[in-house]
């Protein structure tokens, strides 16, 4: 019995032996990979790679040695993890041939070293998390071949691009673009996005630009720019590159567009040209609103200053909005370099081009005031416009570092520009009941020619004592602006049965107006930071703001037909501005851990003085503003991060709404001022919340910000329905508050099982705001609530396929209009895709569909589904020759159709826009790239 015993005991042990030998298992060393010292006791994970479900895990040993056995067959991810170190992660396969992996010395990193990045080895990883940018690894992507950097953005999660290529990351607008850390063209990002090759890509990054005053100094000072650079691959750095695309369509459509780019390692050299009649531009033409001298506006700091758009000569931006039919003539070349070990950097743009629209817009109006239903005033507007720019500009940012320890960044700019524009307005007002209550012709013209010239100087020094530094930035600019143009108006009211009121007499006005403005402003600016101890610091600034500005605008009046050279005194005028501001203020900032705390406040004495050339009259303002600002940032992981931000700002009211400077280009609006206006404190709150999950794939992001206003500037409307006239002045509520609030959130994942990416979107905004209509106080409240379900799904060289739909809700609610709301729901869909069939034949679509269901302020639903579509064939080897037959709005439905409701008036506009047509194109990418960097 013993005998058998004992033989049974080593028949099992020997089976066991022969069973262990036969299950699959993993083994390996922890070590620091930089001392090669042993690391025990490091966790070892191993997970399932399709789900990450956890099937096993083990501590190492003493000697940081580490073995897991009883594993399957199948695919599965390795995370090792240890105190203080980057995460390892690999993922990796057993199978007959391969029962136990041995991963050998298995090197961790200290976060401390690594920037607290993950490490991921074997399959790529989509997104990692450095501090606060999120780094998007093109590789982890599928891209079409000669596709664009626009193509790869519209796959990263969080990141969404529209039709027209604007960017929105995390609920913010995305305004700049770079490339390898260098502006590209300056403000343009649409030039990078949609003529930047997708394959020269390796990052994307994503992250909050600092000013140039915190990223040399490293404390946060608030200022920041969401920012996307794009990192290109090393091999990727040399050669050429570039597109032609010409076509030419029915109904006259046109377009053409050349681009060219040379790399040579740092150096990078392009150029381009636009010739279109489809609404491409090739310039963003927004940058332009930052040069204006027309207007009398306030400062950041409180002080005031000229800019473009109050002017009555100055009535068009120069911006294509999609209204109108466009033609764009546009070209531009850019420039820049790094040289002797990044000691010296060039970087400069010039770019030059027109745009003509010209269109019809026609506008329903209703005005509702205080009372019964009578009073009301339904309007029915028709414009004709013609308008067109022509501007030239050329920037450039030179910088050197002058030793270790400091540097100098100087930049200059300088632009031209002129602007001619037309419109002619016929305006019908009526009352209640039907009938008509005035009519009012009118026509304006404008040419306008304006200069510019900036330049500044950055300069930064660190001194002995870590974290000490000194830095002065200097800034001066001057601006000229002369504008002449006409001012034909005639405005004829009528009685209760429609007929001319002979009580009233009609208001003719035919004028020339001249305006001509010149603008001077120097600002400087000191900062010392101050390490008050390890992990706490100090930011002291001062500066001085002068601005200097003359307008003298002149208003003639006719002695003989066509003959203009009588002045009118009533609406000329000539002021001379002088403005002084000194600002200062403190900053701290502490540091420890994963936790970032910034507080401090801004204070500002301005000295404001108007003087009256033609009166002799002088007027002088001083006042004080206080910016107090705070944030809290805590980095919970290597992939998240929580922060909190607040802002206070006070608001002056501005010189038209103090002093107006009178205007008569709208007879039946007209504006008086206030000089006893109090200025109004905003205080805003903002937060966000990101996660990301490294091995599945999974992101959130969350965002909100509440802003309210106290002793708010608000407008007080009288209007007289008898004239359909309206006179308006600002006025400060001081037992009102004002506010506003937008919010949302983004989950995206990856679903391998269906190797697809789906993400869901949620976003809120709100606003409730005050105004006084004919001396009674009206609340409007408003707000919409969106969410959007999307789709990508992509095979390479077989289809590419994105969809995105969801519900929204929009709720608008007037004091003075109890019964009449605006509450309605609404959907908002798209989709594209391309399938590339055999043949080297491509065939794909885009659509976009939008509902709006009826309202009480608007009884009528409106739908539009906008479906585009093209089929093409593509030649050579590499496929870079394309022939192209596309078609635009083949549903012929894009109405230009907008409306809008907002305290006692709704509107609805229909205006010129582009429609159907199809064109046919001949689309030539040639790439030349290779090599690697070339010896500095």
């Amino acid at each position: 019995m013993k005998l058998t015993i004992a033989a049974l005991a080593f028949f099992c042990l020997c089976t066991l032996s022969t069973f262990a030998q036969s299950t699959y298992g993993v083994k390996g060393t922890a070590i620091d990979s930089a001392v090669l010292v042993k690391l025990p006791n490091a966790t070892v994970s191993i997970l399932n790679s399709k789900d990450s479900v956890l099937r096993k895990f083990t501590r190492a040993g003493s000697d940081g040695s580490f073995a897991i056995n009883g594993l399957t067959k199948g695919k599965f991810i390795a995370l090792i993890t240890y105190p203080g170190y980057a995460d390892y992660v690999e993922h990796f396969t057993l199978d007959s041939v391969k029962r136990v992996k041995d991963f050998g010395g298995v090197n961790l990193l200290l976060k401390s070293r690594l920037l607290k990045e993950v490490i991921i080895k074997g399959e790529v990883a989509a997104i990692k998390i450095k501090g606060d940018t999120t780094e998007y690894n093109a590789k982890a992507f599928k891209i079409q071949p000669n596709s664009k950097v626009e193509d790869l953005l519209k796959q990263l999660p969080g990141i969404q691009v529209d039709k027209d290529g604007k960017i929105t990351a995390q609920g913010q607008t995305v305004p700049k673009v770079l490339v390898d850390g260098e502006e590209f063209f300056g403000d343009d990002p649409t030039l990078v996005t949609k003529n930047l090759r997708a394959d020269m890509v390796d990052k994307v990054q994503l992250y909050d630009k600092k000013s140039d005053q915190a990223t040399f100094t490293g404390i946060d000072d608030g200022e920041k720019t969401k920012t996307i650079n794009i990192k290109l691959k090393e091999d990727k750095k040399n050669g050429y590159f570039g597109k032609i695309d010409a076509g030419i369509g029915n109904r006259d459509f046109y377009q053409t567009q050349v681009l060219y780019n040379r790399f040579k390692g740092k150096k990078k050299f392009s150029l381009y040209g636009t010739l279109a009649n489809t609404g491409k531009t090739g310039l963003s033409w927004e940058d332009a609103n930052k040069y204006g001298t027309s207007n009398m506006q306030m400062t950041d700091d409180g002080g005031m200053y000229f800019s473009s758009g109050g002017d009555e000569l100055e009535g068009w931006g120069g911006t294509y909005n999609n209204e109108g039919i466009p033609v764009a003539r546009t070209g531009g070349v850019h420039y820049d370099d790094k040289w002797k070990n990044d000691k010296y950097t060039l970087n400069t743009n010039y770019k030059i081009g027109s745009l003509s629209v010209i269109g019809n817009r026609n506008t329903l109006s209703q005005q509702s005031l205080p009372g019964d239903t009578t009073q009301v005033i339904n309007s029915t507007s028709n414009q004709l416009f013609d308008n067109y720019i022509f501007r030239q500009k050329l920037d450039a940012t030179y910088t050197i570092k002058l030793d270790t320890t400091s540097s100098l960044k100087v930049s200059v700019d300088g632009m031209l520009k002129n602007t001619k524009s037309l419109t002619d307005n016929l305006t019908e007002s009526r009352r209640a009941d039907g009938s008509l209550l005035n009519i009012n012709k009118r026509r304006l013209t404008n040419d306008v020619d304006q200069q510019v010239f900036n330049a500044s100087a950055f300069y930064t020094k660190k001194l002995k004592k870590k974290g000490r530094t000194l830095s002065v930035n200097v800034s001066a600019g001057v601006t000229e602006s002369q504008a002449d143009g006409f001012l034909n108006s005639s405005l004829n009211f009528f009685n209760t049965s429609s007929l001319p009121d002979t009580t009233k007499q009609p208001q003719i006005i035919d004028q020339l107006k001249t305006s001509d403005t010149r603008t001077s402003r120097f600002n400087s600016n000191v900062t010392y930071t101050e390490p008050l101890a390890k992990d706490f610091s100090v930011i002291l600034s001062y500066g001085i703001n002068l601005n200097n500005s003359d307008a003298n605008r002149k208003s003639f009046d006719q002695s003989a037909p066509g003959v203009y050279n009588v002045l009118n005194d009533s609406l000329s005028n000539h002021y001379v501005f002088n403005q002084t501001s000194n600002r200062g203020g403190a900053n701290f900032n502490f540091k420890k851990g994963k936790s970032t705390v910034r507080f401090g406040t801004y204070v500002a004495a301005v000295d404001f003085k108007q003087v009256d050339e033609i009166t002799g009259n002088m007027a002088r303002r001083s006042f004080t503003n206080w910016n107090p600002q705070a944030s809290y940032q805590y980095r919970y992981s290597n992939y998240g991060s929580v922060s909190f931000n607040y802002n206070g700002s006070q608001t002056q009211p501005t010189i038209d709404q103090l002093q107006p400077i009178r205007v008569n280009t709208d007879p039946l609006n007209l504006l008086i001022g206030n000089p006893n206006l109090k200025p109004s404190f905003s205080h805003s709150f903002y937060g966000n919340f990101n996660s990301y999950k490294v091995i599945s794939g999974q992101s959130i992001w969350f965002y909100g910000q509440y802003n309210f206003t106290e002793n708010p500037i608000v407008s007080n409307t009288v209007t007289d329905l008898s004239l359909g006239k309206s006179t308006t002045q600002y006025i400060n509520l001081s037992d009102k508050r004002q506010s506003n609030f937008y919010g949302g959130g983004s989950f995206n994942k990856k679903i391998s099982a269906w190797d697809m990416n789906v993400g869901l979107n949620a976003n809120l905004n709100g606003s409730i705001f005050y105004s006084m209509i004919n001396s009674q106080m009206n609340r409007t409240n408003s707000s919409s609530y969106t969410t959007r379900l999307s789709a990508y799904k992509g095979k390479q060289k077989k289809y590419d396929v994105n969809l995105n739909f969801g519900p929204n809700y929009t709720v608008g609610q007037s004091s003075l209009q109890p019964d009449r709301n605006n509450n309605g729901r609404g959907w908002n869909g798209g989709y594209g895709f391309t399938i590339y069939l055999p043949g080297k034949i491509q065939v794909g679509s885009d659509g976009e569909y939008l509902y709006r269901a009826p309202t009480q302020s608007f009884n009528t639903s409106f739908t539009q589904t906008i479906i585009n579509a093209n089929i093409a064939k593509t030649f050579l080897k590499d496929e870079t020759l394309k022939l192209q037959i596309s078609g635009n709005d083949l549903l012929n439905q894009n109405s230009g159709f907008t409306r809008s409701a907002s305290s006692n008036y709704i509107t609805q506009t229909n205006v010129t826009t582009i429609r159907r047509y199809f064109m046919f194109s001949v689309i030539w990418d040639f790439n030349k790239m290779g090599g690697g960097a070339p010896k500095q």
